[in-house]
């Protein structure tokens, strides 16, 4: 089971802040096809400029690879001065 963290606007576009997936993607981009499957506005935003992922508190790229248990968080862009 792959644990799923939404951030910020992410989160309030997703409508849901924390989720699981069963089976287990294999990596990263497999994930995030399932969690946008049925939620094209969850697509357009985590395509959005600046998002981010992490996969077990480490920043990743989309072919990252994901086990049995990973957490993944999806960060959108931040901004500050």
């Amino acid at each position: 089971m792959v644990r799923v963290l939404l951030f910020g606007k992410l989160r309030d576009v997703a409508g849901w802040r924390e989720k699981t997936c069963t089976p287990d993607p294999a990596t990263l981009s497999a994930l995030k096809a399932l969690i946008c499957a049925d939620d094209p506005a969850l697509s357009r935003a985590l395509a959005a400029p600046g998002v981010q992922a992490a996969v077990d508190r480490v920043l990743a790229r989309d072919d990252s690879p994901l086990n049995e248990g990973s957490e993944v968080a999806f960060m959108p862009a931040m901004s500050g001065g």
